[in-house]
Parts: C-alpha cells; structure tokens; sequence
C-alpha cells in the first residue's frame, strides 16, 4: 500500500430494414454524448403507432445482463422516450401499448453515446401479441451533435489484435498517430502531452506532465470512448488533443469464472535489423470471476493479472551477476448496486505493483551495483446515478488516483551521511558508488595513494593484472515520485419541451486536485570519487561560505562525494521531499435543443486553476513572499474571467436521423501544468552537492551543484486556449455501412515559458540581428531590472528566468478525415484516412534529445538561449505531424467457433532537422548544436511506417458449461522495423540515424478457460 493515500464508432444502435407483415422497427439511429458523469450511455427514441402517427403512454422496460435491476418509462404526448444513466450493455427493450400490443427490440449502449431507436407498434393481424425486431443498423458515431467522439464496443475490444495494457488501445483511435513511445502519448493536434487518459471514469494522466505514466493493463477493459474534437459542454472536457475513457467489465446475475495465460519467450520475438536478438522472457497470467451477491440487486467483479518479465544477464569483468527480474501483481474489484429502480452505485478498486532487480549494470560493474525499480498503482472509484423521474436524472463521481515508482539500489547500504561524521575510508565499498581510480602516468605520489584501491576494489584485465575503472559498491541513489489526484464531479440533467423545441439542459461542477511528491535520496554517499591529492581547495573555486572548517586552501583533496542535498541536509537534518500542487474548479452547462430537423448544442465551459508550491510565504513587501521552507503557497491563479470557454455545434438531421450535416466551435483551456514544481522554490534546496574530503576521510568543504531555482511569474498573463472549427457530414450509405467526414482545424496561442526576464537583446551575443522587431523592441518580459533586483534581494534564490506568455508562439492544425465502419452478421470492419498537417513555432515535443519523456511544460529547454527561441528556425513543421494517416482493423467469426482479427497501419514518417550551433556564431562541437535548428523545422521526414498485426482464437465447447480458448497474436507480420526519433546534431557520432525502430515480429500465445 501507498505510505499516502492521499472507440471505430459509436453505436449507434438501431435501424434496421426488417420489416414484417404487421410490424416495422426503427427508423434510425441518433448519437451523443452522454450526459451522466458515471460510467454509462443512454437510449431515446420515438415510437409510433404506424408510419405518421407518434404513440403516447407506450411503457418500455429495459434489460440487461449488466443492470442489476430493470428500468421502466413511458412515452409522452409525442411519442418520444429517454433513458438515461445505463450501464453500457446489449439492451432488451419491451414495448406495451395501453392495448396490450407488445414488441421488443434489441440495442446496444456504449460508453459515453446515446442511442436512438424508432419503433412502429403496427398490430399484427395474425399475432398480435408478439412481435420481436432486432435492430441491426450501426451509424458513424459523430457524437450526434457535431461531436468528433468513438466507441468500441466488447467484441472489437476483444476481437482486434491490441496488447495486454491500457496503453496498447490507443492505436485503435481513428486519426490518432501509431507510436510505441512508453511516456509521451501520440499527437492529435497537439502535443504528445496534452491528451487526457480515464480508466473507468478515473483520470490517469500523470499529474501536471499529462503523459499516460500510470500500466493498468487491458484484459478486463470491456469498453472504449474517445472524444477528439467538438466538444459540447458536457464532460468537463479541456484536452488539447484527445480525451479517452473506458469501462472495465461487470458482473451479471450469472456467476462466470475464467483463466488465461499468454507467454512470448524471447525466441517468438524476431531479431532487429542490426541482428539483435530478444533476450527476455515474457508472460501474462489472468484470473476473473464475476456474478451476483444479491440475485438482481448486487453484482460483483474480480479479476487478477501477473505480467513476468526475465532475462539472463551476461556476466562482467567483475564476474556473475544477478538475472534481471520483473514482477508485477495486479488485483481489482467492482460493485454495481441496484439500491432501488431509480438508483445505481458502482465502484472499483485497483492494486498494481510492480518489482524489478538487475535491471541495470554495464560491462565494468561489480554485481553489487545493479539497480532495482519499483512501482505502485491505486485506481478508486465510487459514482452513482438518480433517475429523479422521466425527465430529470442526477449524478455524481468521487475519484482517486495514485501512482509512485522509481529506482533504488539492489544492495541497499546503512549509511547515514553528515559532515560531521566524514568519510570511513577504510571500507570505501560500503560508502556507496566507488569510481574505481587508474593510475596517472608521472604522478607518482597520486600512484602511490590509489594503489591500494585498485587492489582491492578493481578487476582482472585481458593480461591477468588487477586494473581500475570500475565500480563496485552499491548503485548510487534511490528516486521515488509519487504522482497523485482526487476529482469530484456531480451534474443535473433535466429535460422539458417548450413549443416546438424539446430542451435538455446540462448543468456540472467538478473539483481537482493533483499533486506530486518527488525525493531523491542517496544511497549512502551516493558517488565517491578518488581525487588523491590531485586538487587542493583552492583549485575547486569554492564559495568561502561552504566550508566545514577553517582549512587552508592549499590542503589536497583526497576524496570527493556527489550526493543528494535531500540527503545531506546542511543543518544536520535531511531535507524534506518536494511537494507541488494544483488545483482546479470547473463549471459547465449545455443546452442540447432539438427543433424540427436541426439540433443545437449551446454551452460553455468555466474553469479555474490554481498553481502550489513550496517554500515561500506570503509578506507584505514588494515580491509578496519570504523563504519558509517547507510552507505551501499560492504561485499563481488563472482566475474563471480569463478561462471562458464556448461550445457551439448545429446538426442538421436531412433524412430522418441517419444522415447528418453538422458543425461546430469550440474554444479549450488546456489544464496540464508543471510549473508547479518546475517554478517552485522547494528546487532551491534539493540539488546535488559536491563534498570534498581529506585523507582520513574527514570533510572539508562542500558546493552545491547547478541547479534548477525557483521562478516568479509575469503578471498578468492570458493562458494557453485552443480554438477549434469542425465541419462534417454522416451518411448511412447501406445496411451495416456507415460513413462519417469532416474537416477540422485547431490554433494554439498564449504558450507559457520559463525566459530570462529582460529584453533578448540582452541574452543574445552572436547574432542579435535575428531577433524580430516586436521582439527586440520589449524591455522586459515582466519586471525592470530594478524590480528584479529588489524581488531578489528579498528572495535571495530568484532565478534570472521568469514565467512568461511568449508572445507569437503558436501550433496550427487541420485535417481531413474519411471514416467508414461496417457491421454484418459476423464481421466487423473500421477504416480510416487523415489527411493533416501540424506546423507552428513551439514544438513541445522536441525539446530534449530523448524526446520519449514527461518533460516540464511550461519550462523546458525553449526561449532559454539563444538558438533555442520562436524564431530560430522554429518556424515549419512540428515533430508531431503525419500527414497521411490510414487505419483499418477488425474481425470475422467462422462457422466453426472461431475469431480472426487483424490491424492495419500506414502513415508518413516523422518530421526532423538538423541541429548545427555553428550558423549562430557557436563553436563546432556536439553541445552547441543541441536544440539549434540550422535549418527550417521539419524539412526532413523519416520513412513512412506500416505494418500488420494478425489474430486468431479458437473456441471449443466442454463439458457444457467449459469454454477452452487458444489463441495467438501475431504483431508486425511482416516485420517493418521503420526507424524514427532521429540523432538531430550535426556533431554526433550518429548523426541522420533513428535512434528507435518500431518493433519487430513478434508471436503471443495464450491458452484460457471460461466457465
């Protein structure tokens, strides 16, 4: 436990062209977004007496296997009907006329979509007492009104061919890039951080660096919703790029049990293009069961999932070493509860934690410094839902989220560092981390003195003889961040009809809270060095302040240490790990208006966020703050005027309810952060310190490293919005076929960035020319020199950078996208085409040279220095743009109880440039080339990535009530190993090469029992 516990298509169900002697059902299908904050979607409709007249008073029960208990409500004056807040599910639907006239259709409901069924209750003149209609027809899901929104149901979930966690679904989203990066997600008109991620209703984006840190896996994930664009006001929805949810199965009143386990040796996996083989063994062991505690009231859900992971580790020129081992255990729980008719609770718990050891060592370490990794997941939901009557439903969601990893020492040393106590020089392998010392040619006496280590802490080499260069002792540092959230929401719907126009109104608050708790500790002295005697103090350049005594300067350095400030704390006590926050209250309401043949969606978004850091204290002086360690304070308040986000669509419904044209506005204030720590002023004290020691190990002095320090904020500022225009049409072209087109753009501005506060002019040596006018022409981002000057007087730790809205940065998106979606008896088929473009000057997925990471937003390498500013090149294509994307997946059932899946993927190759120092005015080497564009961003691409992924799983019947399962999955089948994330600087040893390829072939197999 945690020491704090702080999509592809909508369906779309309905219309179906069977028509019999005395019935007809379904005129067709409409979709929206669902209105509950729970997990769940809806089902409305019309039904009809015959073909023109509306039938009043009809009462229509729904069942499901998924809902504990029915539900019943009756048609109005016009025949209409509304059933909200329902587990997502295949649904019955049982139709009585005040006559006795009694029919019953079949429909699905996805998460987060509405469907519409329409029914005619003609009477059969030869039965008229039963008459069943299944409706068989599936729309493109638009979201309804205007809505860019897609759900997978159970059977594409399970049918395709995926992987075995959450992250793994998201290469199903139409539109949406195909990557295997494992922390930044992909690009969807914005950055690879800007995409919003829920597993059952709980936001899992690791707070304030929005990337997908946490692993659930996908093995009890029964449903996918993804919202990519015209958003209405519903759902608290500020994503940048694209908002995906799912729900996780449930129970029924059936009791149900299964058994899988899914394996990939290394040798299932083929060698990469460089002749690299696999050398980890993988598998994957799944256990569930689910049924009822209460028949028809209470149902229940468990489930068990074990990831291995093993690899023999070569041995070193120390000798053995410890395999590495992977272990991860997973559980989760969930409840739904019927309390009455009219009110339905669920909630679910999940554990993760995952252990490994040897996950690390080079070719010249001692077994004992192999490095070890841990991580922990807690996922808590509780959400209901109250059907108030007919027309009015209300529901509410509490969440949590937790998640805590890092790395840490295999072998674990008992050392309490101070500088009182020094250095035990006698049994240096217990310190910590030992660079093991060589010997300098002509330095005799240094020789001397490192001998003896070398003797004993070094290894054999070709020759026989005991060399230096190694490292023995123990792996250096133990990092923990632990990332964590907790988010209420309640809204109340409401509908009524007024005139000729039906109304259904939406109303939500939410409240947000994340927050991350960051130590980095050393494992005893963390990295000790042997200097012998080959520096003096004075030769160090140390800061007077920072010795231990009154040394002479001229005293040698025998010994040195680099180790974590947090565990060192200079007044005798360990400094305390850091704490960010931020915290954010939401508004919303929307008008859904139905009128004739034309819908509106009316409504706006309200936000405000609050950003927390640590270490100040508020005073009433100029900066407004003096340092109090430790203190949580309020760093800055995006207040609710300057967070006013409309959401505006129209459909127009131009044949019945199957085909569409629609259109909408939509304006987003994404929330995603990390100023909250990267500005904080608890940065000050947690750096890394340097401590030098004498030949008894004795401590002389100590200089702290550079470091990050904390910022303040222009005042004042607007914050980042997206505004997005989305203009489409849907058409059911036949029976089971369904297409959806659209044309989209997006425009990013008002981007915030750590910049040194005074006028570019003043920071730019080589080549000020560069600098636009509008640029050059500020005096300062956001104080004077004399402002800065007593701010840091008062605050002595002020960085010289400050938080600014770069003015003229901006990201430009548009597509144009072509989707089809076709259900038959057995077969089911998704396709998709974007074509795109993602340019601009502020790419927030390029700023480090290992860009698969959760890197700060708002303080990254940009606007730091020159070459790294706006207009540096920056102008042009952005890292994130695939211009020609094509998906296609699905499955087909057999005759003989069998499922073969396959995905499909093509898109255009990653833009890059090249990095090169030299054309402003910098010195040829491979530092000054990083982050300098030498030429026009994304002039260059890499090749064009495709592959296929195939399935097959085959059933057999045993026993009656056994159902065995083999399958195998089959990725990249053709084994396209497409090279990407290339070495941009024009200096480095592999200048021009991908740095990471796509996958190779790779076989999974799996073997599972049902009953």
């Amino acid at each position: 436990m945690f020491q704090k516990t702080k999509l592809s298509s909508s369906l779309q169900t309905a219309t179906s062209t069977t028509l019999t002697r005395s019935a007809a059902a379904v005129a067709g299908v409409l979709f929206s977004m669902s209105v509950a904050a729970q997990q769940s979607g809806s089902i409305e409709g019309t039904v009809y007496l015959d073909e023109n007249v509306e039938a009043a008073g009809v009462t229509i029960t729904a069942t499901s296997p998924v809902m504990p208990k029915s539900r019943t409500v009756q048609t109005g004056e016009g025949g209409d009907f509304r059933m909200p807040a329902l587990i997502p599910g295949t649904y019955t639907l049982t139709l009585t006329t005040e006559d006795g006239i009694t029919r019953t259709v079949k429909t699905r409901v996805l998460l987060d979509q509405r469907s519409n069924v329409s029914v005619v209750m003609a009477p059969d003149v030869q039965d008229a007492n039963l008459e069943e209609v299944e409706v068989t027809g599936q729309l493109i899901q638009v979201g309804g009104e205007a809505t860019l929104s897609n759900a997978l149901g159970a059977d594409v979930v399970k049918g395709v061919p995926t992987g075995n966690n959450y992250r793994d679904m998201m290469k199903l989203i139409p539109g949406v890039q195909f990557h295997q990066n494992s922390v930044r997600g992909a690009s969807a008109g914005g950055s690879g951080q800007d995409n919003v991620y829920a597993f059952d209703g709980v936001n899992i984006t690791l707070p304030m660096f929005g990337t997908l840190d946490a692993e659930p896996s996908n093995h009890d994930i029964e449903m996918v919703s993804v919202e990519r664009g015209g958003a209405n006001a519903v759902g608290f929805n500020r994503s940048g790029g694209f908002s995906v949810d799912s729900k996780s199965k449930s129970g029924t009143n059936e009791f149900q049990a299964g058994f899988e386990h899914k394996i990939m040796p290394k040798n299932f996996v083929g060698k990469t293009d460089k002749g690299v083989k696999a050398t980890t063994d993988n598998s994957w062991t799944t256990i569930y069961a689910s049924g009822p505690l209460i028949e028809d009231q209470l149902f229940f859900y468990g489930s068990y999932f074990g990831p291995r992971s093993e690899r023999e580790n070569k041995e070193t020129t120390y000798g053995d070493v410890k395999d590495y081992l992977s272990e991860r255990d997973e559980y989760f729980g969930k409840l739904t509860w019927a309390v009455t008719d009219d009110i339905m609770l669920n909630s679910s718990y999940r554990t993760s934690e995952r252990i490994g050891e040897g996950v690390s060592i080079e070719w010249n370490e001692s077994d004992d410094v192999s490095r070890g990794e841990f991580k922990e997941l807690e996922v808590f939901t509780l959400d209901g839902s109250w059907v108030i009557n007919d027309s009015t439903v209300f529901t509410a969601q509490y969440t949590s989220f937790a998640t805590e990893g890092g790395e840490q020492a295999d072998r674990m040393l008992g050392v309490q560092p101070s500088l009182a106590g020094g250095l035990d020089v006698a049994n240096l392998g217990d310190m910590g981390y030992v660079v093991v010392p060589g010997v300098v040619e002509g330095e005799d006496e240094y020789n001397a003195f490192v001998q003896p280590i070398i003797d004993q802490y070094g290894y054999l080499n070709d020759q026989g003889e005991i060399t230096g260069g190694g490292g023995v002792g123990a792996y250096y540092q133990v990092e923990a961040a632990g990332y964590y959230r907790k988010a209420f929401e309640m809204s109340l719907d409401h509908t009524l009809v007024w005139g000729d126009t039906s109304h259904e109104l939406h109303a939500g608050f939410m409240w947000e809270e994340g927050e991350e708790e960051l130590s980095r500790l050393s494992n005893g002295w963390g990295t000790v060095s042997v200097n012998g005697g080959l520096d003096t103090l004075d030769s160090l350049s140390l800061d007077p302040d920072n010795f231990v005594s009154s040394a002479d300067l001229s005293q040698q350095v025998y010994y040195s240490a680099r180790i974590q400030q947090m565990s060192l704390g200079l007044d005798g006590n360990p400094v305390s790990p850091i704490n960010s926050f931020t915290e954010s209250y939401n508004f919303e309401v929307n008008d859904k208006i139905d009128w004739n043949d034309f819908t509106f969606n009316v409504g706006f978004l309200i936000s405000e966020d609050i950003l927390y850091g640590e270490g100040l204290r508020e005073a009433n002086n100029f900066s407004g703050f003096v340092e109090d360690s430790g203190n949580k304070y309020e760093m800055y308040r995006v207040d609710w005027k300057d967070m006013i986000q409309p959401r505006l669509g129209v459909t127009w419904r131009y044949n019945d309810v199957e085909d569409t044209v629609f259109a909408n506005y939509a304006r987003y204030n994404p929330s995603t952060s990390s100023l909250a720590r990267a500005a904080s002023w608890a940065r000050n004290t947690r750096r890394d310190l340097n401590v030098y020691f004498d030949e008894s190990g004795n401590a002389l002095a100590y200089q702290p490293a550079a470091g990050s320090s904390g910022k303040v904020f222009e005042k004042d500022m607007d914050p980042r919005y997206m505004d997005e225009i989305t203009i489409g049409t849907t058409r059911n072209v036949m029976q089971g076929l369904n297409v959806r087109a659209h044309v989209r753009y997006r425009e990013n501005d008002n981007f915030w960035e750590d910049t040194p506060y005074y006028t570019p002019s003043g920071w730019y040596f080589n080549d000020p020319d560069r600098i636009p006018d509008s640029v050059s022409n500020q005096e300062f981002y956001a104080y004077s020199a004399e402002e800065m000057s007593r701010i840091r007087e008062e605050l002595p730790s002020t960085s010289s950078y400050v938080i600014a809205q770069i003015d003229g940065a901006y990201t430009k998106y548009w597509e144009a996208s072509l989707e089809a979606e076709w259900y038959g008896d057995r077969t089911y088929l998704n396709a998709s085409y974007v074509r795109s473009r993602y340019s601009g000057n502020f790419d927030q997925d390029n700023t480090t040279v290992n860009n698969d990471q959760a890197t700060f937003i708002g303080s990254s390498n940009l606007m730091d220095w020159e070459t790294l500013n706006i207009w540096d090149n920056r102008e042009g294509t952005l890292s994130g743009d695939r211009p020609h994307i094509f998906k296609a997946f699905g499955y087909y059932t057999t005759d003989w109880q069998a499922n073969v899946g396959a995905y499909l993927i093509y898109q255009s190759g990653q833009p890059w440039q090249i990095q090169d120092g030299t054309i402003y005015g910098y010195s040829p080497t491979r530092g000054n080339d990083t982050g300098a564009y030498g030429e026009k961003a994304g002039v260059r691409r890499t090749d064009a990535h495709w592959q296929l992924d195939l399935n097959y799983t085959q059933s057999f019947d045993v026993f009656n009530d056994y159902t065995l399962k083999v399958r195998a999955d089959l990725f990249n089948v053709f084994d396209r190993q497409t090279g990407f994330n290339v070495e941009q600087r024009l200096r480095a040893d592999d200048f021009g090469k991908a740095q990471s390829f796509f996958n190779s072939r790779r076989l999974q197999l799996s073997f599972g029992v049902d009953f």
